[in-house]
């Protein structure tokens, strides 16, 4: 049988394209036969296929079709009896979907099975007995059994024979469902003295090729004569049954009447349906006529059946009718949901309608009871689109943020319309992966910290801390510090930053009096790709330390000169001497300074001022108090602990200068004073003594060096290329200098003496060239140099 292929292509907007291709092929077609270019039909590459992981998803366990990727082809898996899947439904066919991933997209396939001729027609029984009176009237009819033929269409049964044709004929009657009631005909009267018994062949032919028959042998016995055969109140009864009723539940009865009497009057009811699973549903009482369940009437298995009843009484003859049983169906299925394709894991960044979860479902109930709607939970930023066929794709129709929500149970609720409402759900589990769409954030707009001055390198100063809302390696977070300077020297010389923690490290020992605070910038950076960072301010205040003592600005304080302060004898309570002026550069309450008279010559007679350092007389000065007065005043800060310096003030007491002089001129030097002295003079001596000795040294080696360069000059035969100094000139043959350079020598013996001596022209010691020499040099030398005699002075006669 030819196969035939068609092909249908529709595109849906839901993210996914929904195709169908629908094939024919003959049932029974051996292994790995060929279906169809699935590839080709659908216009996809093979590689797509592979790509895609194209698989074969069906609602049904049974898979008769397989999908081979590489070639892009389906073929058969299984052998394919049209009989057994489909039994008398027309048409036959399997459904199933091909699912592609990356993009998510699914086609459905229609693969027809078409019947071919491989069953023969068959009657339930062999052999059916009848008993006939002989009184049968001309025209008398006797149903017979129908026969059975799995195949469908021309190749089930087309005709029935009956032989031989002496008494009786066959007739033939086209039911409303194509299917032909049998009916023998009496022809012929009988004559039970003639021929008691009769034996008949119906034999059932089908319209296939080759054709294909059954046989059933019809044994007559006839009878004495019975007059009336018996009579159904109508021809066709019709009933409804409600599926899942119980066994025993009565669906009809059935009436016939007979007008003998006796024997010949009695009536028997009887079932006469070819079919077994008819016979298994229903069955009907022989004496009463009543119609039962005796099976399982399910409505998505067979909404109708077509029962033939037969009434036959003593004498043989019968009458028939039918019962038409409509099933009605009842809301008993649950909504079936079947996972066609599903990710697990999605990308935050997925765009919108990107296909999620493709969902099949299934209501085998019919009417409003198969009606489905299907729902998500709400809050949801998915959305679940319908399209043909029960087909239900889950899509996004918002944005997803993983920081927000990292994981959705997703439950889709698929309920019907039946009553009362019967629904199934499913939970499906979605991880929403990371992508690096966040940067890091710092706890704080900016950082303020404190350290104080005199650290030890490497201190920790405290540690900035920044958040990433992402996950895993995008959320990691390293510091790095970023490049400034602070007056000028590198940032990275003053902080560092740990790259993974954020502590903030000193590099150096801070000085609050040269430095006071200081800012840079520290950049959070994550570990996506490409990375985000963000940025903040660090201010670091630098406190001070007491780590200074005061300075005495006045009175300046040196080593080999006396300065007093003078106070006239006449001087008042409270005159002003002289004022001590210190300072502290450390800064607050480190810097306060005090004075105090620490030592006096008279205690009575000065006082400093404790915030002012002013020293003034405290009384009347008189002539006993002494001309020679010294203080020791002591500075010291408001520090913990507090520093201090002390500075020593002379004071005069005296009217005259010349009085003061000779008091103070016997004030011993200070020893400190002196033994510093000596040391500075001592080195001074050393020094200069090394450098004498190291140029008298250099002096004589250039003295000896130039000699043996000259003796050697003078013995060689070695040409001489001539050399023309700066500002030289030619004159007849004869090299002269234009000037004449004079040298002075001064030598030094004491700083009042210097003796000064003048050297000769220096035209008196020349070269002389010849131009029309071989290249020999001549030295001619009228007196020795002065190089050579380094002892005897320069002179200039």
């Amino acid at each position: 049988m030819t196969r035939q292929v068609l092909l249908f292509i529709c595109v849906l907007s839901v993210g996914s394209v929904l195709g169908q291709v629908s094939y024919t092929i003959p049932e029974e077609m051996a292994k790995g036969s060929l279906v169809g270019n699935i590839a080709h039909d659908l216009g996809l590459q093979t590689k797509r296929l592979v790509s895609g992981k194209a698989r074969i998803y069906t609602r049904d366990s049974d898979e008769y079709i397989e999908l081979n990727r590489e070639r892009g082809v389906l073929l058969v898996k299984e052998r394919i009896d049209r009989e057994a899947l489909c039994r008398q439904t027309t048409p036959c066919a399997l459904h199933f979907q091909i699912i592609l991933e990356n993009p998510m997209e699914f086609y459905s396939v229609t693969v027809q099975i078409a019947d071919i001729n491989d069953n023969a027609p068959t009657f339930k029984r062999s052999e059916i007995k009848f008993k006939i009176s002989e009184s049968a009237t001309t025209g008398a009819k006797f149903m017979l059994e129908r026969a059975v033929d799995l195949d469908v269409g021309v190749n089930g049964v087309h005709r029935y024979e009956l032989k031989p044709t002496d008494n009786f004929a066959l007739k033939l009657h086209n039911n409303a469902d194509g299917n032909k009631n049998v009916e023998m005909v009496l022809q012929k009267p009988l004559d039970r003295e003639k021929q008691e018994q009769i034996s008949l062949v119906l034999t059932a032919v089908d319209g296939g090729e080759p054709q294909m028959s059954g046989t059933m042998l019809i044994v007559i016995t006839v009878l004495d004569a019975n007059d009336n055969a018996p009579v159904f109140t109508q021809p066709t009864y019709k009933a409804t049954v409600t599926e899942n009723s119980p066994k025993g539940t009565v669906v009809a009865t059935v009436t016939a009447s007979d007008a003998d009497q006796g024997s010949n009057g009695k009536i028997t009811y009887s079932i006469t349906n070819a079919l077994d699973d008819d016979m298994k549903v229903f069955e009907v009482n022989e004496e009463t006529g009543e119609v039962t369940l005796i099976g399982n009437i399910d409505f998505e298995e067979s909404r109708s059946y077509q029962i033939n009843l037969l009434a036959s009484d003593e004498g043989g003859l019968t009458d028939s009718c039918k019962l038409f049983v409509d099933v009605q169906d009842m809301n008993d299925n649950k909504p079936d949901i079947n996972i066609m394709s599903k990710s697990t894991v999605i990308s935050e960044d997925a765009k919108q309608n990107t296909v999620v979860i493709m969902i099949n479902i299934e209501d085998k109930d019919s009417g409003e009871n198969g009606n489905v709607k299907c729902v998500i939970n709400e809050n949801m930023p998915f959305t679940l689109r319908a399209s043909t066929n029960n087909f239900y794709t889950l899509v996004t129709d918002s944005d997803l943020d993983r920081e927000r929500a990292s994981e959705y149970n997703i439950t889709v609720t698929c309920s019907d319309e039946g009553v009362p409402s019967l629904s199934s759900s499913v939970t499906l589990t979605l991880q929403i992966s990371d992508v690096n769409d966040n940067a890091p954030v710092f706890e704080r707009s900016s950082y303020e910290a404190y350290i104080v001055e005199n650290n030890t390198p490497g201190l920790s100063i405290f540690t900035v801390k920044a958040r990433d809302a992402d996950w895993n390696q995008n959320a990691r977070v390293s510091y790095i510090l970023e490049d400034s300077s602070v007056n000028g020297v590198p940032v990275s010389s003053y902080v560092s930053v740990s790259a993974d923690s954020g502590v903030i490290h000193a590099v150096r020992s801070f000085d609050y009096e040269q430095i006071k605070d200081f800012q840079f910038r520290v950049k959070a950076q994550d570990g996506g790709s490409p990375p985000l960072s963000s940025n903040v301010t660090v201010k670091i205040m630098i406190q001070d330390q007491n780590d200074n003592p005061p300075q005495v600005l006045y009175p300046v304080q040196t080593g080999g000169s006396l300065v007093a302060e003078m106070v006239p004898r006449s001087a008042d309570v409270g005159y002003l001497v002289t004022k001590v002026v210190a300072v502290d550069v450390d800064s607050g309450q480190n810097a306060w300074l005090s004075y105090k008279l620490q030592k006096a010559t008279d205690r009575a007679l000065f006082e400093v001022g404790l915030q002012n350092g002013e020293i003034r007389t405290i009384r009347q000065v008189t002539d006993k108090d002494a001309v020679k007065q010294r203080l020791t005043v002591i500075v010291e800060d408001n520090g913990q602990p507090s520093r201090s310096a002390t500075v020593i003030v002379n004071v005069a007491v005296a009217d005259s200068f010349p009085e003061v002089l000779s008091e103070f001129t016997d004030f011993p030097h200070d020893k400190e004073y002196n033994d510093n002295l000596t040391f500075y003079l001592v080195l001074a001596l050393a020094v200069v003594s090394f450098l004498f000795i190291t140029c008298l040294v250099v002096i004589i080696s250039v003295k000896i060096y130039r000699w043996r360069q000259s003796r050697i000059l003078y013995h060689s035969n070695l040409p001489v290329i001539p050399y023309y100094p700066p500002r030289y000139s030619d004159t007849l043959g004869t090299g002269t200098l234009p000037h004449v350079y004079n040298y002075e020598v001064c030598r030094t013996t004491d700083s009042r003496k210097s003796d000064c001596k003048f050297g000769r022209a220096g035209s008196q010691n020349v070269l002389i060239m010849d131009p029309s020499s071989t290249g020999t040099m001549q030295r001619i030398q009228s007196e020795k140099s002065i190089l050579d005699e380094p002892d005897s002075p320069l002179e200039v006669s």
